[in-house]
Protein backbone atom coordinates (compact mmCIF):
# COMPACT_ATOMS: atom_id res chain seq x y z
CA UNK A 1 0.00 0.00 0.00
CA UNK A 2 1.01 3.40 -0.38
CA UNK A 3 1.18 6.05 2.05
CA UNK A 4 -1.53 8.29 -0.19
CA UNK A 5 -3.76 4.94 -0.14
CA UNK A 6 -3.34 4.50 3.47
CA UNK A 7 -4.15 8.61 4.41
CA UNK A 8 -7.65 8.08 1.85
CA UNK A 9 -8.54 5.12 3.96
CA UNK A 10 -8.20 6.23 7.30
CA UNK A 11 -9.72 9.51 5.75
CA UNK A 12 -12.92 7.92 5.37
CA UNK A 13 -12.59 5.51 8.41
CA UNK A 14 -12.42 8.61 10.66
CA UNK A 15 -14.75 10.23 9.10
CA UNK A 16 -12.68 13.22 9.00
CA UNK A 17 -13.29 16.36 6.43
CA UNK A 18 -10.17 18.94 5.15
CA UNK A 19 -10.57 20.95 8.59
CA UNK A 20 -9.71 18.23 10.70
CA UNK A 21 -7.26 16.92 8.77
CA UNK A 22 -5.63 19.99 8.60
CA UNK A 23 -5.89 19.92 12.37
CA UNK A 24 -4.67 16.36 12.71
CA UNK A 25 -1.62 17.33 10.70
CA UNK A 26 -0.89 20.41 12.83
CA UNK A 27 -1.35 18.25 16.08
CA UNK A 28 2.68 17.35 15.62
CA UNK A 29 3.33 20.51 13.80
CA UNK A 30 3.37 20.30 10.25
CA UNK A 31 1.43 22.75 8.75
CA UNK A 32 0.07 21.67 5.03
CA UNK A 33 -2.43 23.88 3.18
CA UNK A 34 -5.80 22.45 2.01
CA UNK A 35 -3.97 22.56 -1.71
CA UNK A 36 -1.41 20.05 -0.64
CA UNK A 37 -3.88 17.70 0.88
CA UNK A 38 -5.92 17.63 -1.81
CA UNK A 39 -2.77 16.87 -3.62
CA UNK A 40 -2.51 13.69 -0.77
CA UNK A 41 -6.15 12.19 -1.73
CA UNK A 42 -5.80 12.19 -5.60
CA UNK A 43 -5.78 8.92 -6.89
CA UNK A 44 -2.04 7.81 -8.88
CA UNK A 45 -3.76 8.65 -12.52
CA UNK A 46 -4.57 12.09 -11.76
CA UNK A 47 -1.63 14.90 -12.97
CA UNK A 48 -2.39 16.81 -9.66
CA UNK A 49 -1.29 13.69 -6.88
CA UNK A 50 1.55 14.06 -5.36
CA UNK A 51 3.37 11.69 -3.30
CA UNK A 52 2.54 11.28 0.58
CA UNK A 53 6.05 10.65 1.81
CA UNK A 54 6.37 8.85 5.03
CA UNK A 55 7.68 11.87 7.07
CA UNK A 56 3.54 13.06 6.40
CA UNK A 57 1.73 10.20 6.67
CA UNK A 58 4.09 9.54 10.07
CA UNK A 59 2.86 13.26 11.22
CA UNK A 60 -1.16 12.19 10.57
CA UNK A 61 -0.82 8.77 12.62
CA UNK A 62 0.76 10.51 15.17
CA UNK A 63 -1.25 13.50 15.20
CA UNK A 64 -4.16 10.76 15.73
CA UNK A 65 -3.20 9.03 18.54
CA UNK A 66 -2.92 12.63 20.04
CA UNK A 67 -6.10 13.53 18.69
CA UNK A 68 -7.60 10.03 20.21
CA UNK A 69 -5.51 9.41 23.29
CA UNK A 70 -3.71 13.20 24.02
CA UNK A 71 -0.35 13.52 24.99
CA UNK A 72 1.06 11.78 27.85
CA UNK A 73 2.13 14.22 30.74
CA UNK A 74 5.69 14.88 30.63
CA UNK A 75 6.41 13.16 27.16
CA UNK A 76 6.97 15.49 24.24
CA UNK A 77 5.31 15.44 20.70
CA UNK A 78 6.99 12.30 18.81
CA UNK A 79 9.52 13.01 15.97
CA UNK A 80 8.43 11.42 12.60
CA UNK A 81 10.19 7.94 11.40
CA UNK A 82 10.91 6.09 8.05
CA UNK A 83 7.48 4.07 7.79
CA UNK A 84 7.01 0.19 7.14
CA UNK A 85 3.58 -1.51 7.34
CA UNK A 86 4.26 -2.83 10.79
CA UNK A 87 4.92 0.54 12.69
CA UNK A 88 1.70 1.92 10.60
CA UNK A 89 0.20 -1.02 12.38
CA UNK A 90 1.25 -0.61 15.55
CA UNK A 91 0.64 3.46 15.37
CA UNK A 92 -2.98 2.68 14.74
CA UNK A 93 -3.43 -0.23 17.50
CA UNK A 94 -2.34 2.78 19.72
CA UNK A 95 -4.75 5.30 18.33
CA UNK A 96 -7.46 2.95 18.83
CA UNK A 97 -6.53 1.60 21.65
CA UNK A 98 -6.80 -2.07 20.59
CA UNK A 99 -5.81 -5.42 22.30
CA UNK A 100 -4.91 -8.79 20.36
CA UNK A 101 -8.18 -9.67 20.57
CA UNK A 102 -9.42 -6.57 19.23
CA UNK A 103 -7.20 -6.40 16.37
CA UNK A 104 -8.36 -10.28 15.32
CA UNK A 105 -12.03 -9.28 15.71
CA UNK A 106 -11.33 -6.09 13.22
CA UNK A 107 -9.61 -8.43 10.44
CA UNK A 108 -12.19 -11.10 11.10
CA UNK A 109 -14.53 -8.40 9.70
CA UNK A 110 -12.61 -8.49 6.83
CA UNK A 111 -12.34 -11.69 6.74
CA UNK A 112 -8.92 -12.51 7.35
CA UNK A 113 -8.12 -14.80 9.80
CA UNK A 114 -4.86 -14.15 12.04
CA UNK A 115 -3.61 -16.59 14.80
CA UNK A 116 -2.83 -14.55 18.36
CA UNK A 117 0.83 -15.89 17.68
CA UNK A 118 1.10 -14.09 13.99
CA UNK A 119 -0.45 -11.22 15.06
CA UNK A 120 2.06 -10.70 18.23
CA UNK A 121 5.17 -11.06 15.82
CA UNK A 122 3.93 -8.15 13.65
CA UNK A 123 4.87 -5.68 16.58
CA UNK A 124 7.84 -7.50 18.23
CA UNK A 125 11.40 -5.66 17.66
CA UNK A 126 12.66 -6.00 14.14
CA UNK A 127 15.96 -7.70 15.52
CA UNK A 128 13.32 -10.40 17.65
CA UNK A 129 13.77 -14.09 15.59
CA UNK A 130 9.73 -14.31 15.82
CA UNK A 131 9.40 -10.89 14.31
CA UNK A 132 7.36 -10.93 10.54
CA UNK A 133 6.82 -8.23 8.16
CA UNK A 134 3.31 -7.20 8.11
CA UNK A 135 2.22 -7.70 4.53
CA UNK A 136 0.10 -5.04 2.45
CA UNK A 137 -2.98 -7.48 2.28
CA UNK A 138 -3.08 -7.77 6.21
CA UNK A 139 -2.84 -3.86 6.50
CA UNK A 140 -5.36 -3.47 3.77
CA UNK A 141 -7.80 -5.57 5.64
CA UNK A 142 -6.94 -4.38 8.92
CA UNK A 143 -8.33 -0.82 7.55
CA UNK A 144 -11.06 -2.48 5.71
CA UNK A 145 -12.13 -4.16 8.72
CA UNK A 146 -11.81 -0.33 10.90
CA UNK A 147 -14.26 0.80 8.18
CA UNK A 148 -16.83 -1.80 8.62
CA UNK A 149 -16.88 -1.42 12.19
CA UNK A 150 -16.67 2.66 12.11
CA UNK A 151 -18.25 2.96 9.13
CA UNK A 152 -21.02 0.13 9.12
CA UNK A 153 -20.39 -0.17 4.80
Amino acid sequence: MNNNDILRRLRFVLDYNDTKMLEIFAKTGLEISNVELHHFLRKEEDTQFVPCLDKALCHFLDGVILDKRGLKEGAEIPKPTKLNNNLIFKKLRIAFEMKEQDIIDILLLADLRVSKGELGAFFRNSEHKNFKPCGDQVLRNFIKGLSLKYQGK
